[in-house]
């Protein structure tokens, strides 16, 4: 039985890269960066104003209330071409570009028109509702690194400085095996002694984000069968993940069909509680995974040890699932001989601290508890935690 961390140092260590290709940026949320990503302009690429209102000279409101004549207009798309001279206002339009010989805007409540002519009410600071030149980035400057991952929030960027194509990391082909004679699929009616196949689907949608995925049909519980079929699955695939069988029954024939079948197994224990007999192999160049056949024990095994996996292959420059601290509400119990990370809600408090909540967490077959998650609180073996006590936590992605 290995530690979290040597399990984690031996995937990273066995892990190939993938090469890359481009794609459309409409089309690559998820995607990991495979070049830099740099500004071809500045931005803004001009003096831009914040409001609505009127373009003016500082010094020509200093003594406001004033009296200023409007010489134009400044829109978003169609600026004011001219230099503003003393005495004169241009109109401008939030985003819209300043004029020339501006250097203050006047937002439009605070002015009263008439004639041809803007009374501007109050005195201006300079600069006041301008967003100079180049003032959020510079042409040329780095903006995202290789290996970060694109998300929502990125691709805006990505449009602005005309990246319509961008360069990343192929995802990895993964396809996904659930065994076990007890499992039927999920439109079947369980039979007395049966479950419906929960895991396959489960892993499809944690894993879906990160390559792309096949399911592959369900395999009993037969040696020879599940040989063939985990010799069929490899061929098309970078990794294969298969749930169930994993442990040490009459009826577990994972690890004797990979032995079988000549793959490496470099781990077959870990003191990880849930999830202590996954197992992580290779078969030639092909990244196997047997995760536990509990639904709680394959989405914990996948987030600390697949989706690690899966990002390495890309070059991600953060494999792991982001940590960080909050206070325990209630009583966290851990494991005499095992490191724990264990479904849990992380909320505010009224006083702004993070806080772990539970979930009622019974068990790895506890999925239901498991639903409601949205971290792991980490409890290191032989440790418990009282309530008020700061403990680690990994957010789910």
């Amino acid at each position: 039985m290995i530690p979290i961390s040597a399990a984690l140092k031996i995937i990273k260590n066995q892990v190939g890269k993938l090469s890359t290709e481009k794609v459309e940026i409409a089309q690559s949320c998820g995607r990991v960066l495979a070049e830099e990503i740099r500004a071809d302009m500045d931005l803004p690429p001009f003096n831009r104003s914040q409001m609505d209102g009127f373009a003016v000279k500082t010094k020509d409101t200093e003594n406001a209330p004033v009296k200023l004549k409007i010489v134009g207009m400044s829109s978003a798309g169609t600026g004011f071409d001219e230099k503003i001279k003393t005495g004169e206002a241009v109109r401008i339009m939030t985003g819209a570009r300043v004029p020339d010989g501006a250097n203050t805007v006047q937002k439009v409540e605070l002015t009263t028109e008439s004639d041809g002519f803007i009374t501007i009410l109050e005195p201006t600071k300079l600069q006041q509702h301008i967003i100079n030149r180049a003032e959020e980035i510079k042409k040329g400057a780095k903006i995202f690194d290789k290996g970060e991952i694109i998300t929502e929030q990125k691709i805006a960027v990505l449009a602005s400085f005309g990246y319509a194509e961008v360069k990343v990391a192929k995802k990895p082909q993964t396809a996904i095996l659930a065994t076990g004679s007890e499992i039927v699929e999920i439109d079947e009616k369980p039979k007395q002694d049966q479950i419906r196949n929960s895991n396959s689907v489960m892993l499809k949608a944690l894993a879906e984000k990160y390559a792309d995925v096949e399911i592959l049909p369900i395999v009993k519980d037969d040696l020879q069968n599940l040989k063939s079929k985990i010799q069929t699955a490899l061929a098309p695939c970078d990794v294969l993940i298969i749930s169930g069988g994993v442990s040490v029954g009459d009826y577990d024939f994972t690890k004797p069909a990979l032995r079988e079948l000549g793959a490496e197994i470099f781990f077959e224990k870990v003191s990880l509680k849930p999830g202590k007999p996954t197992v992580f192999a290779k078969l030639d160049d092909k990244l196997i995974f047997g995760l536990p056949g509990n639904p709680v024990s394959v989405a914990v095994t996948f987030y600390l040890f697949v989706r690690t996996a899966l990002l390495k292959m890309q070059n991600a420059a953060n494999c792991e699932l982001k940590q960080g601290y909050a206070v325990a509400s209630a009583k966290i119990k851990g494991a005499k001989e095992r490191d724990c990370f264990l479904p849990v809600q992380v909320e505010t408090d009224k006083g702004g601290k993070f806080v772990v909540e539970s979930v009622c967490f019974s068990g790895s077959s506890n999925f239901i508890a498991f639903s409601n998650a949205n971290a792991l609180v980490f409890v290191p073996k032989g440790e418990n935690y009282a309530p008020g006590d700061v403990v680690e936590i990994a957010y789910l992605p």
